[in-house]
């Protein structure tokens, strides 16, 4: 047995040796050919290749199917972290807005109960118009916009418009079937407004800016940027607590307020009929008054 094994060993070397030296040359005489061939033989040579590739696509698509399927379960890892930070985030969250709900419901029953022991007077029902923000058709304002509500559908002058985010303006003119809404940010808006945090009243003024000032402050006030400003209800013309912005600069005793709303993306606002009391009767039916006067 041993020396049958040496002895094929002794074949098999120098078989070995011409091979190495004769592979190289051999493949350049098959490319060779190929190439005359394919000069020569087009169409021969596209029924190879064709053949070729139909006997190869099995054989690549089995060998694709491990890769795609590693692939996918990549993906399938990558998603499966983005949806545990992303649990772990709504998670943190939801707890945060427990944490609050459960103080919004505390004070939401002191304040009743204080309410209780006050005999206090809760605000008249406020009743939101929704109307359309058509345009702008000009006038004597600057800063106004066009909706398309008017008295028919229980619109009046001074009524507080309102957006998403907050307060928008008052209603200036009013037609039968339009209106228009004179911002906060115009020169001729004066709105009697309240720093939430520190009570503090003052008065809102439109400066044809971005930015309304906040004047008529008491001198002791202490404000700062941040604190959030919302309506006062003085006057009876306005609904109390109606949010409009924050401050966002004091700069040389000049206070200017961000607001809430965004003027560029209104679309529909919402006309608040904060009627008073016997205010409206007055109002509306200026008849009544006369008669009842005339009847004393």
């Amino acid at each position: 047995m041993a020396l049958s094994q040496g002895t094929a060993w002794k074949f098999a070397l120098p078989l070995k040796i011409v091979f190495q030296r004769f592979a190289f040359l051999s493949l350049i005489c098959i490319s060779v050919a190929l190439l005359v061939l394919g000069k020569a033989d087009l169409v021969l040579l596209e029924r190879v290749r064709t053949i070729s590739t139909d006997a190869l696509t099995p054989i690549l698509g089995t060998l694709s199917q491990p890769v795609n399927a590693l692939n996918k379960g990549i993906e399938r890892v990558k998603e499966l972290a983005t949806l545990v930070e992303e649990n772990e985030r709504l998670r943190r969250e939801n707890e945060r807005l427990l944490k609050w709900q459960a103080v919004s419901r505390t004070l939401d029953q002191e304040n009743e109960y204080y309410q209780r022991l006050l005999n206090a007077l809760t605000d008249p029902l406020v009743l939101p118009i929704t109307a359309r923000v058509v345009g702008d058709s000009g006038g004597p304002f600057v800063r106004t916009l066009l909706l398309g509500a008017g008295t028919r559908d229980g619109i009046r002058v001074g009524q507080a418009v309102v957006g998403p985010l907050g307060l928008v303006g008052r209603i200036a003119e009013v037609g039968r079937k339009s209106s228009r809404v004179l911002l906060l940010t115009d020169l001729n808006s004066r709105v009697p407004v309240i720093l939430q945090k520190s009570r503090h009243k003052g008065i809102l003024v439109g400066d044809n800016s971005i930015t309304p000032k906040l004047e008529y402050l008491p001198i002791n006030a202490q404000v700062s940027p941040g604190d959030r400003v919302v309506t006062s209800g003085d006057g009876a013309m306005l609904p109390a607590g109606r949010p409009i912005g924050i401050v966002s600069s004091v700069n040389d005793g000049q206070i200017q307020i961000q607001a809430f709303a965004e003027w560029a993306k209104l679309e529909f606002v919402s006309v608040l009929r904060y009627d008073l009391p016997g205010l409206t009767d007055r109002a509306t039916n200026p008849g009544d008054l006369g008669e009842s006067q005339l009847s004393n």
